[in-house]
């Protein structure tokens, strides 16, 4: 669990499911594409009381959902953000266990009770973040610059240096129950040592 001040971490190498996306995020497909990650994240989860268990398999809370955000060319250029220029991949990290067989059997369980289209877009990923600054951010969304202000300015005392416009978000609250002031997300951008 971050603090509510910058932190230097190195990340490991996660797998992931994934879909992206281009837009608002307040729009209903984004909602969808959430949900049938939510949809598979379960699935494998619930695997021992269908039936079937996993090799290695230990019981475990459903990963929070993430979010890596960016803007297109067109937004980037803007002097105000404009949320239908957001690029973004949502995605819900996996326990160590499960592999692309885990995940197939995951997709035809889902197929046959919850199918849908945005199925054909979920992939199987890892990635590796490496050396990240991240902080907790306690608020509104809209109020996230104010956060990533502070990372800002931990970075440049630490000689560090941002390599990508992308940044993660990390959503510890479900934005359906908790009231906008007291939403929880870890904020994350990837950095190098300027030395």
């Amino acid at each position: 669990m971050p603090k509510e001040k910058p932190e230097l971490l190195k990340v490991p190498r996660q797998n992931f499911l994934m879909i992206t996306g281009k837009g608002n995020p307040n729009e209903d497909v984004f909602s969808r594409k959430v949900e049938v990650l939510y949809s598979l994240a379960y699935a494998i989860k619930m695997m021992p009381k269908q039936g079937f268990t996993p090799e290695g398999y230990y019981d475990y809370t459903v990963y929070p959902l993430e979010g890596i955000w960016s803007l297109t060319e067109k937004g980037i250029q803007l002097d105000e953000l404009n949320k239908d220029e957001l690029l973004y991949t949502n995605m819900i990290r996996q326990p160590d266990f499960v592999n692309v067989e885990i995940v197939e059997k995951a997709f035809e369980q889902v197929r046959k009770k919850k199918p849908t289209p945005l199925l054909d877009e979920v992939t199987f990923e890892s990635m590796e973040d490496g050396l990240t600054v991240q902080m907790l951010h306690i608020g509104p969304y809209d109020n996230e610059p104010q956060t990533f202000e502070k990372i800002d300015e931990f970075s440049n005392k630490h000689h560090l240096e941002r390599i990508s416009f992308d940044h993660r978000e990390i959503y510890l609250s479900d934005v359906r129950k908790v009231k906008p002031a007291k939403l929880k997300t870890v904020l994350r951008y990837k950095v190098k040592s300027k030395n």
